[in-house]
């Protein structure tokens, strides 16, 4: 697209041919007024407020900017007197039927009918025109529409079908009577809505607006960028604080998520000033937690380091990191760990989720990360979603493939259950939870069989080709269909659809790495990439999701315990006396223990110290009977946490840390872009940020850095991780970075492997399909997975505390066939008994023909009804991740309360 010359009051442009006038005008910091716009909206469905037009020289009618394409010579004028005059009729017309309650409307100071009515001099109506009062509809939990303020602008009709593609609003009517709506004239809470505020956002009155806790006038707040802590999508946000307290947050157009949100990202901050939250830190004395002070605490977890080490060895110490806290905090823990524990024995939330994906793509590629970026997708004419259900664990992301979907791609869907993408995919595979590795097999044999692999790629830039053949040779459609439950036919069509796409790229998240198979999983979906050639360029890859705000950070900066930071072997002598020399400090170079080693080990009485930082195993990890039992026996516990949670009951020393909005940091997302986060309020009592604790630790322990901001520490990393090596706080204000950043002058990574695989050639590893660990049986006839809803987050230390989320799901639940149901006489709503060979849950039971028959599907949230009480320590040999997504269960009718309540997880 070439660039041309244009004229805007007089000032001159240079401009894209073919863009609209409006875009370029905001651009350029030149207000057109407008209601109805948004440059990712579609304009032919647009043009409705009629605000924006403007004079063009040489065309005798007013045009609207927004629906106008700039070209070259075009001179325009935004204010000339019959434009301003056409505005003016049009706000009149706005106000004729408006309310004019301006002096209370919660959108004060931040409504454009009202700045431009400000800005035209319109004080009141000329012709007055009534309509009929409608009701207000307040059974959306997070707010509330009032459509006698709507000037059917239609931003919230077209955001919710082309942005977030749910269709929960239309129009109804015509002319005056003309309306916003449901699909079927419901209340909002009987509509597809998802709460994601996308509709709240944009509304420029107030016909939508949030449920508020706290009044506040726009010029009494201000505005703080950062970015949400929820998943791994990396959405931008401003947070909009007065006197301390966040009270409302709005989406913030960055790369990452193009101004959309999801019902946690907009609604979901009431956590940060919960009366709950950690003030004091907490020291257990005779079996009780006594407030203490900062001293006393510093001192006792000190000593109890120091004593550990000298009585029982520094093997006997440990750390857990965390996916939810900043880069420059998880560096500081695995430094503490390393340098002043003296071992590695640190691990994080990672070991449960992706472990298997850095060890499956850093064999096969040469990185264990997110090959593509999150808008990328928009432009893919293929996506294959497999174990993920996107729209609910990354909303933004299921959203971008949704409007891929709109725009002509192809999509394909495997998952156990009818996921909300399986209702748009043009193919649903519903395999059985644990074949993934069989469905690859049977999508690359059909596109071997049919000759529609890329042979330039392969024979160019991957190896051992001829071993992929010859195994997958023998997974005909009709064999893999017999394991995976699926039509073969469906297998050809899918393999047919990927193998011929030109930008195909594949989306996976633990519905494929949490196997006893799960590195063999994810190599599989490398070698399909691999197969096609969709490694190495725009809008293809192999792209995991990751499940938290910064797992992919926490694995960068060294939160495992075979690498330092830069996925810097520990046992490599070269990196080993590199971080010796940095730190000062003699480091092990013998593996540490993984999270579920740890554990383990504390079972063994071999675990003596450990110190767990924003995770919580008493919910998230598997078979949590003997993680309790394990925490019983390990000498002494600290826990560092925002709120007190399961895990903290069983610790000496709890310290009250900072949340994301009260400190400065980075995360970095799922595409490796490492963005800022933005103190915006000073921390809760005597919270402190986990960077300050963490150094306040190690200066008692000797360290001779002082490190009086992050940025410092920000600097060491960029020091000694080759990645994020270019990547300084001041090139982070606009958009952030995408490792690999090697250097100042390089312009970040918007996709990996561009001339070849980091590894040199991609390495072709074919797997043989072997079964889950435990197979259905007569005592367990049941296959259960696990995995996340949209309305709450991990473990709930955060969700739980939002009013509107719990009253939306405030218990656990177990999807169930209807079939399933029937045979065991079992009905929706009702109370029921979820056994496994390590407990029993009292559980409701939710009947619904999303699940598969003799497959159910509990969420792992809650700790009233905790899936992980039932879940399979089975480790994947490789990449140590526990077998998370296949068990083996019985289900009964309730009949006996009280057993159930007393034999839950050892309690």
């Amino acid at each position: 697209m070439s660039n041309v010359k244009i004229s805007i009051n007089g000032r001159e442009i240079l401009a894209k041919e073919g863009e609209s006038l409006l875009k370029v005008a905001l651009d350029n910091d030149i207000e057109i007024p407008n209601m109805c716009y948004h440059q990712d909206l579609k304009i032919e469905n647009g043009a409705a407020c009629r605000l924006c037009l403007v004079d063009i020289e040489g065309i005798d009618k007013l045009v609207p900017a927004c629906a106008t394409k700039v070209q070259e010579g075009m001179k325009v004028e935004t204010e000339s007197e019959r434009a301003v005059k056409n505005r003016k009729m049009i706000l009149d017309m706005m106000i004729s039927d408006h309310p004019l309650d301006c002096l209370t409307c919660e959108k004060a100071g931040n409504c454009k009918l009202q700045d431009y009515c400000y800005r035209y001099d319109i004080k009141e109506p000329k012709y007055k025109k009534s309509r009929p009062s409608m009701d207000l509809d307040y059974t959306n939990e997070f707010f509330i529409r009032d459509n006698n303020k709507c000037i059917l602008c239609g931003l919230c009709v077209r955001a919710c079908s082309e942005l977030q593609v749910i269709d929960a609003l239309a129009f109804a009517n015509r002319g005056e009577e003309m309306y916003v709506t449901t699909g079927f004239h419901d209340k909002l809470s009987e509509s597809p809505c998802v709460s994601c505020g996308t509709c709240v956002s944009l509304c420029p009155v107030d016909a939508l607006t949030p449920k508020k806790k706290t009044k506040f006038r726009t010029w009494e707040t201000k505005k703080i960028r950062t970015t949400c802590p929820y998943c791994g999508v990396g959405c931008q946000m401003n947070l909009i604080v007065k006197d301390n307290e966040i009270v409302e947050v709005e989406p913030y157009y960055g790369e990452s998520n193009k101004g959309l949100l999801c019902v946690k990202g907009k609604f979901a901050y009431g956590f940060v000033n919960h009366k709950d939250r950690l003030k004091k830190p907490l020291i257990k004395k005779d079996g009780k937690f006594v407030e203490s002070n900062w001293d006393e605490a510093y001192e006792l977890i000190v000593s109890k380091i120091l004593e550990t080490q000298e009585k029982y060895g520094k093997d006997t110490l440990a750390g857990l990191s965390s996916a939810r806290v900043t880069n420059e905090e998880n560096y500081l823990f695995q430094k503490m760990v390393r340098g002043y524990f003296g071992n590695n024995n640190v691990d994080h939330c990672a070991r449960l989720c992706h472990a298997s994906t850095v060890t499956g793509l850093a064999t096969t590629l040469g990185s264990g990360a997110m090959t593509n970026s999150n808008r990328e997708i928009l432009d893919s004419d293929v996506i294959f979603v497999t174990g993920s259900n996107t729209t609910e664990t990354h909303p933004v992301l299921g959203a971008f493939i949704k409007q891929a979907k709109n725009k002509g791609a192809k999509l394909i869907v495997a998952d156990p259950r009818k996921i909300p993408l399986a209702d748009k995919a043009d193919i649903y595979l519903p395999i059985l939870p644990g074949t993934n590795v069989a469905l690859a097999n049977g999508l690359m044999h059909v596109i071997i069989k049919e000759n529609l692999q890329d042979m330039e790629y392969i024979k160019s830039k991957t190896e051992d080709y001829d071993k992929l053949i010859e195994v997958v040779e023998k997974y005909t459609p009709e064999r893999v269909a017999e394991i995976c439950g699926v039509d073969p036919e469906d297998i050809i069509k899918a393999a047919r659809y990927y193998g011929k796409g030109e930008k195909a790229s594949i989306f996976y998240s633990m519905g494929v790495t949490q196997h006893s198979t799960g590195t063999q999983g994810v190599m599989s979906l490398a070698n399909l990439a691999m197969l096609t050639g969709n490694i190495g360029k725009e809008s293809s890859g192999i792209n995991p999701l990751r499940g938290q705000n910064n797992v992919q950070g926490a694995c960068d900066l060294g939160a495992l315990p075979n690498v330092y930071p830069g996925y810097q072997g520990v046992n490599v002598d070269e990196y080993k006396k590199k971080f010796e020399k940095a730190w000062d400090r003699q480091l092990d170079s013998m593996v540490g223990l993984t999270v579920t080693e740890m554990f383990k080990k504390g079972l063994e009485d071999k675990l003596k110290f450990l110190y767990i930082m924003g995770e919580n195993p008493m919910i998230s990890d598997p078979d949590i009977r003997h993680v309790r039992e394990s925490l019983e026996k390990i000498d002494f516990i600290v826990v560092q946490d925002i709120f007190m949670n399961e895990t903290a009951e069983f610790a000496d020393v709890v310290l009250p840390a900072a949340s994301f909005a009260e400190k400065d940091g980075t995360f970095t997302n799922s595409e490796r872009r490492v963005q800022r986060v933005r103190k915006a309020v000073e921390p809760v009592g005597e919270s402190k940020a986990d960077w300050i604790i963490i150094r306040d630790i190690l200066k008692r322990l000797g360290m001779k850095e002082d490190y009086s901001s992050v940025e410092e520490i920000a600097e060491e990393i960029s020091s000694l991780t080759p990645q994020y090596g270019g990547i300084k706080y001041s090139r982070l204000e606009e958009t952030g970075l995408q490792w690999p950043c090697p250097d100042e002058n390089h312009p970040g990574t918007k996709y990996l492997h561009k001339e070849h695989p980091a590894r040199g050639k991609g390495l072709f590893i074919p797997a043989e399909y072997a079964e889950s660990d435990e197979r259905p049986c007569e005592d367990y006839p049941y296959i259960l997975t696990t995995g996340r809803i949209l309305y709450h987050y991990h473990t709930r230390t955060m969700t739980g505390r939002i009013e509107g989320l719990n009253n939306l799901y405030s218990e656990s639940f177990v999807e169930i066939n209807p079939m399933t149901a029937r045979g065991l006489d079992i009905e929706d709503g009702e109370m029921i008994v979820v056994s496994s060979r390590r407990g029993s849950i009292k559980v409701k039971a939710f009947v619904t023909d999303d699940i598969q028959e003799d497959v159910v599907f509990i969420p792992f949230h809650f700790a009233d009804g905790p899936a992980n009480c039932l879940t399979n320590p089975k480790l994947d040999p490789i990449a140590k991740i526990p077998e998370l997504k296949v068990s083996t269960v019985n289900i009964r009718k309730l009949y006996d309360q009280e057993e159930v309540l007393n034999s839950s997880c050892g309690k």
